[in-house]
């Protein structure tokens, strides 16, 4: 996929750029239990309308999932889209979505010659787990239902022996959906996290690290909040992701990539796309000015 977009012909000739990678769910969808600054949605759209801003979504919602988020939300339109807990990467131009297959073939070696079918069944027996809806499933991701009243360390483990008798090289995501009440388990190619592909992306795109920012507020989102990629943790996020990534970015001695909303910059609450704007704030001062050009309050 090789369509050059405008944003990216302008970036060529841009002292200044921003890859801007963010989460949905909670995070620019104001769909938790926090209050949304009436601000920030309007504020965000505006300042990812800037032409040296990439914006991409990085989500555990699949395609359609994320096009109808966008429209019911009124959010803008990315560059890019990392979907599916990092299993595929679309580019997205006028409005058309082309899927990346170099990310395909990048990260099928970790399923060890198997597919989707196979390794479902190495799992069958592993108590407790309930599989996702088919929407939810792809090549390249198995999607579990876990009740929150179990114990997901000791699931977890058990799904890791069985993988690893395959020598299937996977990442176990744990998450919870709030609204459901129910907790999540992404099986994924080990390299195939959130992480991964936006380091995949950012090589790609040819961007240094500190022309990164990524902002998310669960459990799917903590390998990227505990790495060197610069991080925001928006406001609303629950205290116990709070505490993990901070430990896990001190464990990694990353933590002056981690910052958490607090409502401190911009005069808005730091919940859903108000934190995203205050991380970019904080990371990237080169586009201060562009963030009080977006002040409306």
């Amino acid at each position: 996929m090789n369509v050059k977009t405008p944003k990216e012909a302008i970036h060529q000739m841009s002292k200044h750029k921003l890859l801007l990678c963010t989460d949905m769910d909670r995070t620019v969808v104001p769909n938790g239990e926090q209050p949304e600054h009436p601000d920030a949605r309007k504020r965000f759209s505006e300042f990812c309308n800037c032409p040296d801003v990439t914006l991409v979504y990085v989500t555990g919602r699949h395609q359609e999932l994320v096009k109808q988020a966008i429209n019911t939300y009124d959010l803008p339109e990315p560059d890019f889209a990392i979907t599916d807990v990092g299993t595929k990467i679309y580019k997205v131009v006028d409005a058309q979505w082309h899927e990346m297959d170099t990310w395909g073939k990048e990260i099928d070696t970790a399923w060890n010659g198997y597919n989707h079918q196979q390794i479902k069944q190495f799992l069958k027996d592993v108590p407790h787990l309930s599989a996702q809806e088919s929407s939810k499933q792809n090549t390249h991701k198995l999607s579990y239902y876990l009740p929150l009243q179990v114990d997901k360390d000791n699931v977890i483990l058990e799904m890791g022996k069985c993988l690893n008798r395959e020598n299937i090289a996977a990442s176990l995501i744990w998450s919870i959906d709030e609204p459901n009440d129910i907790g999540l388990i992404d099986v994924l190619p080990r390299n195939a996290t959130k992480l991964h592909a936006i380091e995949f992306l950012q090589q790609q795109l040819t961007y240094s690290i500190e022309e990164v920012v990524f902002a998310g507020d669960s459990g799917n989102d903590l390998p990227v909040l505990v790495s060197s990629i610069p991080s925001v943790l928006v406001a609303n996020a629950a205290e116990e992701i709070k505490q993990a990534a901070q430990q896990g970015a001190e464990k990694n001695g990353h933590v002056d990539a981690l910052y958490l909303a607090n409502a401190s910059e911009l005069g808005m609450n730091g919940n859903y796309s108000a934190g995203v704007l205050e991380g970019v704030w904080h990371f990237a001062p080169d586009f201060r000015e562009k963030l009080q050009q977006n002040d409306v309050t």
